[in-house]
């Protein structure tokens, strides 16, 4: 059955050719117009209605004449009314220029109001009648002022929809029971609908409107239910659509809203039905959702109302192109039920937590509710998908709809809710998988439906992989999970080479994203550290495999977006692995009192800055995901940089570690402080030579950090050549310092010979101050340490060398002018 009704429909015949629309009518300005023209009628009208009011009211507060008498002189007096009415309307007329003007209307407005007031009367004070003769005798009076309204004119209409608005209220009353207002509320919005519908004046469709929904606002403030407000507010809606259009299937010619704002700029070429309809749409949705509800059955209520709407206007205005897009309305407000009460613990959400499994009495169902609310999503999707077959001129919006609107409120119930608290995770995993089942159906019928162009059935692929997705993180392991995401990235980019879906592209970067979030956030490193080494190399290594797989299959296509996620995706899973595996390795050797170490701290920022340099070479890439990058990155860099400046600081083994003892471990130069220092070093400094787009700031910046971690390292390896393991020991030995000083002196020369062999005038002026500083060092620090031949020949060899290196210099300098000549315009060096 779902086949078939899925099946493309035949399209509909073409509408006739619809004739300009007319300039909008500014139909408030021209009724505040009339009515200060017009206030001495407006008045009179109000003061013979409240005379049938206080008539009825007066015999209740005398108790001058029986309950039956009151109501008969309420309905005779407004008899009188309107028959004087008719008759001046017969005698004078009631046109603009009569001197009879609006008396007419005046005086059977009245009548209409008071003829009201006694049947509200009679049914909400006395009890005369049941709920059935009051409507019956509301609906004739209804009639009768549709009647009027056609022969007076506006004046009557306003008149009387405003006094049998009003007459509830005014009357008063003890009846415990008023949610039958409600429904009389709904009748006076049909009876102004109707009028505006036989005469096309506008202003009384909008004042029937607002009269109906706020009347049915004070019943709810005096005590009627919840419920019947939705009800109400929802019923409008219809009616706005298919009363003023004189017609049970809409015709409302283009364009909508959504179109006049994006091709003309404003709303006002749109019809005034299309106007009324689509504010009423969006106006009872925004209250449905803002009602309080006092229970959970008013809440799913609300639901029902909102999904039935949706489902209603995107299968009924098929004909209707000015109104095809306000079934948007109620499905947004659907999805904004869900998210209000499960941030703000409704009365619903309230009752569905309090089912949970270990708060249920034992062998107890759970409640339906999460079942309910996913049944009426898939509605919702099916009508937007059907609307997608049978609608050529919105067949991609209503597709995208139907893909996205199940599985947006499956997430909203699985952020929120915690529905797996009270199914359970496989039977919650349950409902995913029939949702995905669903899309699957779907993206196969328009496939068939669709020929070469597969965006909609890219869009609902897109969904069953989602749900998938979603459905497998409920029920697999930390490790099972992490390779089950990575196949369905490789699945995506097979579909998208198998049958140019570049809409799958969107899954594959939010997959490597997501694969990134499970391995270093949750479960992460901190899962990583102490799960068995097994899973841990499936997880990574899935990862790893799962990118590397999908980017070879996207080879052949040109997906530079998806091809650069995944291969700095696939880099930062493979560094993380090979750090968490050296993290492991080295945490069984010294066991788990070293995680506070200078090498701890050294590898926990690895990581982190493996993370950063990933996000900076995605950052090539331009789009909406290049602010999230550059967040992550800098999140990432915030991270990294606050366990290196530990290792610096705090954890540094000259200080003594951060308990008291870190003492450097290993065998000389691949030891701890290698992994400290060293590692850490090395990656930012090959980063800053070989990573693309890094910039004229940063590139220098990550250069430097490089370089300080590695000169760091360097200096504590001689000084553990010197002193032992334990570095925090007091002093430093002359053979220390003279070591220092070669060292320095060394570095200044292969600088100087980097930059002879690079031409560069920045590594040679580099070079030099590095000399500068082991001068400084030798006059300053070493020299009052030394004595007898050993000063003689230190510096000796130390002016031996600086002359070396000062004649080297200079014939660096000398060479790299000569290259610069001939580039001199003229020939001249």
């Amino acid at each position: 059955c779902i086949r078939d009704s899925l099946s493309p429909a035949a399209p509909p015949p073409a509408a006739p050719p619809q004739p300009p629309l007319p300039p909008p009518r500014r139909t408030a300005g021209r009724f505040l117009g009339w009515l200060r023209s017009n206030a001495v009628h407006v008045v009179a009208a109000a003061s013979l209605a409240l005379a049938g009011i206080f008539l009825v009211q007066y015999g209740i507060e005398r108790g001058l004449i029986p309950p039956g008498l009151r109501v008969l002189a309420a309905l005779a007096l407004g008899a009188a009314l309107i028959g004087s009415g008719e008759w001046i309307r017969r005698r004078w007329g009631d046109a603009p220029e009569s001197p009879a003007a609006y008396l007419p209307s005046t005086f059977s407005g009245a009548g209409i109001v008071s003829m009201a007031a006694g049947i509200v009367a009679a049914r909400g004070l006395y009890g005369l009648i049941g709920p059935g003769q009051a409507f019956a005798g509301l609906v004739a009076v209804s009639a009768l002022a549709i009647l009027l309204g056609w022969l007076h004119g506006p004046l009557l209409a306003a008149v009387g929809l405003v006094g049998a608005a009003a007459a509830p209220f005014i009357v008063g009353g003890s009846s415990q029971d008023i949610g039958w207002l409600y429904g009389y509320f709904a009748l006076l919005a049909a009876v102004g609908l109707s009028v505006d519908t036989l005469r096309r004046w506008a202003w009384v469709s909008v004042l029937a409107t607002v009269l109906a929904a706020g009347g049915g606002y004070l019943a709810f403030t005096a005590g009627a239910p919840a419920a019947g407000l939705m009800a109400l507010l929802a019923g409008l809606v219809p009616m706005t659509v298919a009363i003023p259009a004189r017609g049970l299937v809409p015709d409302h010619a283009g364009p909508s809203l959504a179109e006049a704002r994006l091709s003309h700029g404003a709303a006002g070429r749109t019809s005034f039905p299309v106007r009324l309809a689509a504010v009423t749409a969006a106006a009872a949705a925004a209250a449905i959702v803002l009602l309080p509800a006092p229970d959970p059955g008013t809440t799913m209520v609300a639901l029902l109302l909102l999904a039935g709407l949706a489902v209603l206007l995107a299968l009924w205005t098929i004909r209707a192109p000015g109104i095809a897009d306000i079934a948007a309305f109620p499905a947004a407000g659907f999805l904004a039920v869900l998210l209000n009460e499960g941030w703000n613990a409704g009365p619903l959400w309230r009752d569905w937590s309090g089912s949970a499994i270990v708060l249920r009495p034992p062998e107890t169902a759970p409640p339906a509710t999460a079942g309910v609310i996913v049944a009426l999503a898939a509605c919702v999707t099916l009508a937007a998908a059907w609307r997608s077959f049978a609608d050529a001129r919105l067949r991609l919006p209503f597709a995208t709809a139907a893909a996205v609107f199940a599985p947006a409120a499956l997430v909203v119930l699985e952020t929120l809710w915690a529905p797996s608290l009270v199914l359970g995770p496989y039977p919650w995993a349950l409902h995913a998988a029939a949702l995905a089942a669903l899309m699957t159906l779907l993206a196969e019928r328009f496939a068939r439906a669709d020929g070469p162009d597969r965006r909609r059935a890219a869009h609902a692929t897109l969904s069953a992989l989602s749900l998938i997705a979603l459905a497998l993180m409920l029920v697999l392991s930390a490790a099972a999970l992490t390779v089950a995401l990575a196949v369905l990235v490789v699945v995506a980019a097979a579909l998208d080479r198998a049958f140019r879906l570049p809409e799958m592209g969107w899954f594959i970067q939010a997959g490597v994203l997501a694969l990134g979030y499970r391995l270093t956030v949750d479960p992460g490193l901190a899962w990583a550290v102490d799960a068995p080494v097994g899973q841990v190399v499936l997880a990574f290594g899935g990862a790893v495999a799962g990118m590397v797989a999908a980017r070879a299959t996207l080879a052949p296509l040109d997906r530079r977006a998806p091809a650069v996620i995944l291969e700095s995706g696939a880099a930062g899973a493979a560094a993380l692995l090979a750090n968490v595996l050296l993290m492991r390795a080295i945490s069984s050797a010294l066991g788990d009192d070293a995680t506070a170490s200078h090498w701890s701290f050294g590898l926990n920022a690895v990581p982190w800055l493996v993370v950063m340099l990933v996000q900076l070479w995605r950052d090539r890439q331009a789009g909406i995901m290049r602010i999230v990058r550059r967040l992550v990155a800098i999140g990432a860099a915030l991270l990294g940089g606050g366990f290196l400046a530990a290792a610096v600081t705090l954890g540094n083994p000259l200080s003594g570690g951060l308990f008291g003892d870190d003492r450097v471990l290993g065998p000389p130069v691949l030891d701890t402080l290698a992994a400290a220092y060293a590692l850490p070093g090395l990656l930012l400094a090959a980063a800053a030579w070989r990573l693309p787009g890094l910039g004229r700031v940063l590139r220098p910046f990550l250069a430097a950090a490089g370089a300080a971690l590695l000169l760091l390292y360097a200096g504590l390896q001689i000084r553990r050549f010197w002193r032992g393991d334990d570095l925090s020991v007091p002093g430093v030995t002359q053979p220390e310092l003279y070591t220092y000083t070669v060292a320095l002196l060394v570095l200044g020369g292969l600088l100087l010979y980097q930059a002879l062999a690079r031409r560069s005038v920045t590594l040679r002026r580099l070079a030099m101050a590095v000399i500068a500083l082991t001068v400084a060092k030798v006059f300053l620090i070493d020299v009052s340490g030394l004595s007898g031949l050993t000063r003689v020949f230190s510096f000796l060899a130390l002016g031996l060398s600086l002359a070396g290196l000062a004649w080297l210099n200079r014939w660096a300098a000398g060479r790299q002018e000569g290259e610069a000549a001939p580039a001199d315009p003229e020939g001249q060096a």
